[in-house]
């Protein structure tokens, strides 16, 4: 169980949620900065938790020094526009992806901004806080007016969104087809409510726990399987008329989900390896299955603007049910009870309201 401290400070004005080690979380007073050129200031009116949070909370994370401030999905209401922004002024409601590319890099140059150091070097981390600088490099490519009949919970479902939509853009699921989505957390609903989108036939949900596979199928998962139960193996079998799911999504961020996901699918089916899993772990492929079956392996990292785009027509259009992935909220004070209900599984995503 974590600590959430309060940590004074003279003068300072706003508070802003610190991983100072895994496991420890200090909630400081900060003053907020000044938007310099290009930048923003906005007042956070959601954070939602992450997986990735989640996974930084127990272990760190092989990008982020710590200490660090914490949280990276939300949305608000600028305070104050730096000099040189036209496209914002102080009131207007946002949402914003937390990285932007440098659009000059090799990577960029070859379409795949995902993979700018940029990106992830500048990523803007704090937003469990009251509030946030949005630097200049993703006030320019990567943040939006939120429109204002959409909730300011469903706003900030940008972020992960646009990895779904990059994943998925990557794996171009057909409407003719059955996948099968290995893992029933947030990221493997969006995946799965992102797929109904989209009119693909059958998205079928192996998940662990009740209380998550109630949950994929009140939100629309065509079949959902207790990766538990004795018939698990022989339920996703006999999916897709006997030869088992055209493409596999795997979400657990383990490397059991790895191998279960190359196990399950069709011959000359896709795998899309989502779930980024501990560093220093290894996956063993049989090679003779890979060749002679035609299995395509996929594993996408992060998003490009394109995707963020995308995401954001989405979510503004309201018509896939992706707020039913934030069923809980919670204030900043509370954080440390939300990462504990993320530990216990008893919520897919929180809201935390400063």
């Amino acid at each position: 169980m974590s600590e959430l401290e309060a940590v004074a400070g003279e003068g300072q004005q706003s508070r802003q949620a610190v991983l100072v080690e895994p496991r420890r979380l200090e909630l400081r007073d900060f003053t907020p900065p000044r938007p310099a050129d290009g930048e923003l200031l906005i007042e956070v009116r959601c954070a939602l938790s992450c997986g990735t949070d989640l996974k930084a909370f127990r272990r760190g994370h092989p990008l982020w020094k710590l200490p660090t401030p914490f949280g990276h999905e939300f949305s608000g209401v600028v305070v104050e526009a730096g000099a040189g922004v036209t496209a914002f002024k102080a009131g207007d409601e946002v949402m914003a992806a937390p990285t932007a590319p440098c659009g000059i890099c090799f990577y960029c140059q070859h379409g795949q901004e995902n993979l700018c150091a940029l990106a992830i070097d500048k990523m803007v981390l704090g937003a469990y806080a009251d509030m946030l600088l949005i630097p200049a490099h993703v006030v320019a490519r990567n943040t939006f007016i939120k429109p204002r009949e959409l909730p300011f919970e469903e706003a900030a479902l940008l972020e992960p969104l646009s990895c779904v939509i990059h994943a998925q853009e990557m794996a171009r699921p057909q409407q003719s087809e059955t996948v099968l989505i290995i893992g029933g957390g947030a990221f493997g609903l969006l995946h799965m409510l992102a797929l109904k989108t989209s009119g693909v036939r059958e998205v079928v949900v192996l998940g662990r726990g009740a209380e998550r596979l109630k949950w994929a199928a009140e939100m629309g998962a065509d079949a959902v399987i207790d990766a538990r139960s004795d018939d698990a193996i022989a339920a996703v079998a006999r999916l897709n008329s006997g030869f088992g799911p055209d493409l596999a999504i795997e979400c657990t961020g383990q490397v059991e989900g790895w191998q279960d996901a190359l196990a399950r699918v069709r011959r000359g089916g896709r795998v899309v390896f989502f779930g980024g899993c501990p560093a220093g772990t290894t996956l063993s492929v049989d090679t003779r299955r890979m060749h002679y079956d035609n299995l395509t392996l996929m594993a996408p990292f992060h998003f490009r603007p394109r995707d963020v785009r995308r995401a954001y027509e989405m979510l503004a259009a309201r018509s896939g049910g992706f707020g039913a992935i934030v069923n809980a909220r919670r204030s900043l004070d509370d954080l440390t009870e939300v990462f504990a209900m993320l530990e216990r599984g008893d919520v897919l995503k929180c809201a935390v309201i400063p």
